[in-house]
């Protein structure tokens, strides 16, 4: 019997204990406002510590993903969620403006860059004087050079247009390493595994493996334009999250890793 009592008694208590946790409130519960933005691979450090600041203020959490701009406009186009876009260029931008991917009146050129030639940080290659004719793929030597996929990826498409007005992108296309992202041509010089890597010069500051051997003069290449926009599905949050993007908060944690702001701050 005292067995039978003890059991029951047991049973008593895991009930309470069960009934006290389902009246308890939940943490982390899913209608906690939260946004997801998919943006350029370049991008990554910023905006991760523009998403932390503007989660502190607002208590939106931000979740962010980073790509290639066409892979990820590419993903919007085939229903991946999202609230909001920031391109590495107007080309992927003006893509989701035409699909109807995009809210049209949330869009602004929000950021600047530079184009840089890089090389590993204990590389002999310590200055290039970047010229019409320049000899680059003597430069790389048995190597690669590293950029995007000059197909699709940004920077790619910006350092082949660099390449080709200097008129030596013939010479070296062989020699190119062409990478998915950024982030994946700034890690293959970092590693080594290419002497050389066209990137943008906030991909350099971020990466101690690597140095700026040159930066490539702004004609040879359309200027380096980071649009934002809501996509056409995002949620009301969106409104404040762009608007913080273009804050002096956010201006200066921008400019501290290169970027240019090319839009006076709104608050």
């Amino acid at each position: 019997m005292l067995k039978r009592r003890n059991i029951l008694g047991a049973i008593a208590i895991v009930l309470a204990a069960a009934f006290v946790i389902a009246a308890a409130p939940h943490v982390g519960s899913a209608d906690e406002p939260s946004l997801t933005v998919f943006a350029a691979a370049s991008m990554k450090n910023a905006l991760d510590d523009v998403a932390a600041a503007f989660t502190k203020k607002t208590g939106i959490k931000v979740v962010a993903s980073y790509d290639a701009s066409s892979a990820l406009i590419k993903q919007i186009e085939a229903g991946a969620p999202a609230d909001a876009f920031v391109s590495a260029d107007l080309k992927w931008m003006d893509y989701a403006a035409q699909k109807k991917l995009i809210k049209d009146d949330t869009r602004v050129n929000l950021l600047g860059n530079t184009l840089v030639l890089i090389a590993a940080k204990d590389s002999k290659i310590d200055h290039v004087d970047i010229k019409p004719g320049f000899d680059l793929a003597k430069l790389a030597g048995d190597g690669r050079i590293a950029t995007g996929d000059v197909k699709a990826v940004p920077v790619g498409i910006y350092a082949q247009a660099a390449l080709q007005k200097l008129g030596v992108w013939d010479q070296v296309e062989p020699r190119m390493a062409m990478t998915q992202n950024v982030r994946a041509a700034l890690t293959l010089v970092a590693r080594g595994e290419a002497p050389l890597g066209i990137v943008y010069s906030t991909d350099a500051k971020v990466e101690p493996g690597v140095k700026v051997v040159a930066t490539f003069p702004e004609e040879t290449h359309e200027p380096i334009v980071y649009p934002v926009a809501a996509t056409a599905t995002a949620k009301p949050e969106v409104t404040s999250y762009l608007a913080f993007l273009r804050s002096s908060a956010a201006k200066a944690i921008f400019e501290s890793y290169g970027f240019a702001m090319l839009m006076k701050p709104t608050s």
